[in-house]
């Protein structure tokens, strides 16, 4: 049988006794990262919140390691879990070094005093989220980022075995965003401690999760690996995308196409093709575009944005009627870019569609009339 540090059988969530979603079932192993993911108001944070005992259990059970956190003491809760949480912290002249610390306090006696043992986990902590150099700085007087990072070195101060985060890449830049992750996937994987935690960001989840909870509606969506969850379509339903796209193998999001008879054909391909399909879409110019292989990186983006995509299949030549019907359209455009400065032995097909192009007396070019 498979050993689950946390698990949740049919618990319904809510608040004052009434149901928001029933029904949620998970398990966790030590050393996974659950990710919950779905729309604004949705009822993640209330899942978070009723995990950690924060909202009373309106149905069902959790239990952390084979035991219900419901009958746990506090002290003994504390020492097994740590919570950051997008509330604001209210401090009073209190140090980022303070605020750590007071991670250390289910270890204290009633006095509060910190051992050097807790000192030197304070240390190690700070060090991890690379908050050292903001020791001594007012808690307050540093920015939202700052606070975050320094929130997860409390928290891992705390020496967690399970750690409950609510959005915790919400303030954070790209650059913190990610080592903001990275530390986390690597206490999991290193020290065994499971995560739970809440993310907008669908292409950081999908790719630091080891399992994903699908939040909408009375009842939770889809639980499994990222695998299992992020299939093709899946997250415009959970989302309710109707304008614009979001393609679940790249985790990439892109505006809605400009509709309309295609004005300009865009021969691209190997990555070459996707800015200026994005500037194309920027500049509410219908295009279409070919010839590209099914397993071209241009290609999820020419799907989302153009208005007709001339495609083979992956790792199959160039038919004569895939030819062909790229020749159609770009008898239909008035303009013709080629994204090619050079045509090598697999882009024969896009060589014939430039010479055609060029034999038609069409305005041939290599970049978008207004950049010149």
């Amino acid at each position: 049988m498979e050993t689950y540090y946390f698990s949740a059988s049919q618990m319904t969530v809510g608040y004052e006794g009434k149901p928001l979603i029933k029904d949620i079932t998970l398990n966790v192993k030590k050393g996974e990262i659950l990710t919950l993911i779905g729309p604004n108001g949705a009822g993640k944070s209330t899942i978070l919140k009723s995990i950690i005992g924060q909202l009373s259990l309106i149905a069902g059970t959790v239990l952390l390691d084979g035991e219900s956190i419901e009958r746990m003491e506090a002290a003994e809760l504390a020492k097994k879990m740590s919570v950051v949480l997008t509330e604001q912290v209210r401090t009073e002249l209190m140090t980022c070094e303070d605020v750590v610390e007071t991670g250390r306090y289910p270890y204290t006696g009633r006095l509060g005093v910190l051992s050097e043992k807790d000192h030197a986990v304070v240390r190690e902590a700070m060090e991890l989220t690379r908050t050292t150099a903001l020791a001594k700085k007012d808690f307050h007087s540093v920015s939202d980022g700052e606070r975050q990072r320094v929130m997860l070195a409390r928290a891992i101060a705390q020496e967690p075995e399970i750690l409950v985060l609510d959005e915790p890449t919400s303030y954070l830049d790209i650059r913190y965003k990610l080592e903001f992750l990275s530390i986390l996937q690597e206490m999991a994987k290193t020290k065994k401690r499971t995560v739970i935690m809440s993310l907008h960001e669908l292409d950081l989840a999908e790719r630091v999760s080891d399992r994903v909870l699908c939040v909408k509606g009375a009842y939770a969506g889809r639980f499994g690996t990222p695998e299992e969850v992020f299939t093709p379509g899946y997250m415009s339903e959970l989302y309710d995308i109707t304008e614009g796209t979001f393609d679940e193998a790249s985790g990439r999001a892109e505006l809605p196409r400009v509709t309309g008879k295609p004005e300009v054909f865009v021969i691209a391909g190997g990555g070459n093709g996707a800015p200026v399909y994005r500037r194309l879409q920027r500049g509410k110019i219908p295009f279409s575009t070919g010839i590209l292989w099914k397993n071209d990186i241009d290609y999820p983006v020419a799907c989302a944005l153009a208005a007709k995509v001339i495609a083979e299949e992956a790792f199959e030549t160039v038919t004569a009627e895939t030819l062909a019907a790229a020749k159609r359209e770009i008898d239909q455009c008035g303009r013709v870019l080629c994204l090619f400065p050079d045509f090598g032995a697999f882009n024969q097909a896009d060589r014939e569609l430039f010479l055609y192009a060029k034999s038609l007396g069409k305005s041939v070019e290599g970049e978008l009339p207004w950049q010149k």
